[in-house]
């Protein structure tokens, strides 16, 4: 019951299952007015995602880089920000009367302070960007694409700890069958030989897989958790802060390499071709629209997404550099597309939907017990009324006839 702090007056409390009817029409309303934004967010990560391992096999010479993978870092993350200031120019020259310019300093200054967490991504970020280049030694582009999707497993635990969100056993299932589809992929996919250093081949790739799944992916959830718990700040003051402290981690390990290797590394445009300067633009873009992934949508989503950049990863790599679609890789992505539907089926969230019918049952059957325990509150109160009338009648005097 619910009483009125005017009048005092006392109603029903609303059930879970008048709460449940009014959070579905919320989410329906939302999900109809960003539908748009999310298709266009996936299509446009699969496009990004799926010709970005493509560039970096391009701008390979002979089995390797020319240029310093770290000034690539750094030039992608100089243009993101860039990208940023540009967005901020714009929304302060058309901000309404009375509200606060987003380039003033006091603005600034507090986004600044409440966006401190997004360093631990920037910094992540930064190693997992020089990984990709180092991957790229050891597989071909679609084998790379493939491993990367390892990343969902290991977000999801990382939701679940973190985040405390919860998965279903069928999307559980799904993220092992993500897992199976990729091992089909691998097998039979490792080069042979020796590095430059001595270790075997398939040792170094193992190790460089390791760091290359769980690093970006403690970045991707960082960084969900740093936008969405600033939700009110915009998202280009994050952005700005974001690739602000990407391009400081960069040239520091630029100004790092260059006390080993020489003031010649000082050069960001040493060696960049073509190639190159596309696959700046190409990571800056992806990288603006991973911000959006985070802070609107999910990371899941985002994640799963980039599955999908995996058959036009492979198709492209076959047709430019005659790489051959095997039956392993036909096999890998099949399972991969059943475990993206399975994910996000309805079926995943049946379990959610047969604890939400119980509990609208047990809010029914405890409506329906405080019901019967009123009317018998009132029988009873009835009663006592009667029969203390009756005593009343039997205590008072006969009057004389």
């Amino acid at each position: 019951m619910i009483e009125c702090s005017a009048c005092h007056s006392k109603i029903a409390s609303p059930g879970s299952k008048t709460v449940s009817r009014a959070y579905d029409t919320h989410r329906s309303y939302v999900s109809s007015k960003t539908r748009l934004l999310n298709v266009l967010l996936v299509s446009g990560d699969c496009i990004l995602v799926g010709f970005q391992p493509i560039l970096v096999y391009m701008s390979k010479v002979d089995g390797g880089f020319k240029f310093s993978p770290l000034s690539v870092n750094f030039l992608t993350e100089v243009a993101k920000v860039i990208f940023a200031i540009i967005m901020l120019l714009f929304q302060a020259r058309n901000k309404k009367v009375g509200e606060k310019s987003l380039l003033s300093i006091s603005s600034l200054v507090q986004a600044a302070r409440n966006n401190v967490l997004l360093a631990v991504p920037a910094l992540l970020y930064a190693i997992n960007n020089y990984l990709k280049f180092i991957m790229q030694l050891y597989f071909n582009p679609a084998t790379v694409k493939m491993l990367s999707n390892l990343k969902v497993l290991v977000i999801a635990i990382l939701l679940k700890m973190i985040m405390k969100r919860r998965f279903s056993i069928i999307q559980w299932e799904a993220l092992a069958l993500l897992l199976i589809g990729i091992s089909i992929n691998q097998l039979r996919s490792l080069p042979e030989g020796t590095t430059s250093i001595g270790v075997p081949v398939a040792t170094g790739a193992y190790m460089y897989t390791l760091i290359f799944v769980t690093v970006p992916s403690m970045a991707s959830v960082f960084n969900e958790y740093a936008l969405k718990s600033q939700f009110e700040t915009s998202i280009y003051h994050q952005n700005l802060f974001l690739y602000g402290y990407g391009a400081i981690f960069n040239f520091l390990a630029i100004l790092g390499t260059a006390l080993f290797k020489g003031p010649s590394s000082l050069d960001i445009l040493q060696g960049h071709s073509k190639a190159t300067m596309l696959l700046i633009c190409n990571n800056a873009a992806q990288g603006i629209l991973s911000s959006f992934f985070f802070k609107y949508a999910d990371t899941i989503l985002k994640k799963y997404s980039s599955t999908i950049a995996t058959i036009f990863t492979g198709i492209a790599s076959a047709i430019l550099f005659g790489h051959t679609l095997t039956i392993n890789f036909v096999l890998g992505i099949s399972v991969v597309i059943i475990s993206m539907h399975q994910f996000f089926s309805s079926l995943s969230k049946v379990k959610n939907e047969k604890q939400s019918g119980s509990l609208e049952m047990l809010d029914s059957e405890d409506s329906k017990r405080s019901k019967d325990a009123s009317l018998l509150n009132m029988t009873a109160g009835a009663n006592e009324d009667a029969s203390h009338r009756v005593h009343e009648e039997e205590k008072r005097p006969l009057l004389p006839i």
